[in-house]
């Protein structure tokens, strides 16, 4: 699947909204991806666990679009069509609640250790 320019121009204006500024790679040098699947208004894995440093994919495979949004403003991937993606590499530990912007029932847990 290649990434059109709306896709990485999503991605990119999301990772700069992260406040916790993605810092470089965990000092061991072996930060992780891991990805969210978005479908059946639900996101799969509901709650993660991450390292310092580690990445999270969400990818929209739903008919409606959905988004990632931290409940007290620290990302938001924006609203993705099916299809599309986006990405945020989280540099500091700490919790986070989202949901989704349109559909307030759909929530998820990111922990990041």
């Amino acid at each position: 699947m290649s990434i059109t320019r709306r896709q990485a121009l999503r991605s990119i204006a999301a990772a700069a909204a992260l406040p916790l500024a993605a810092k470089a790679a965990i000092a061991d040098g072996h930060a992780t991806e891991h990805t969210v699947i978005i479908k059946d208004f639900s996101f799969n894995p509901a709650s993660i666990e991450i390292a310092a440093g580690d990445t999270i994919t969400w990818i929209n495979e739903d008919g409606s679009r959905h988004s990632a949004t931290d409940l007290n403003g620290a990302f938001d991937t924006g609203l993705l069509a099916r299809g599309e993606m986006a990405s945020l590499k989280f540099g500091a530990s700490g919790e986070f609640n989202y949901r989704c912007t349109p559909h307030g029932n759909m929530r998820g847990t990111i922990v990041v250790r």
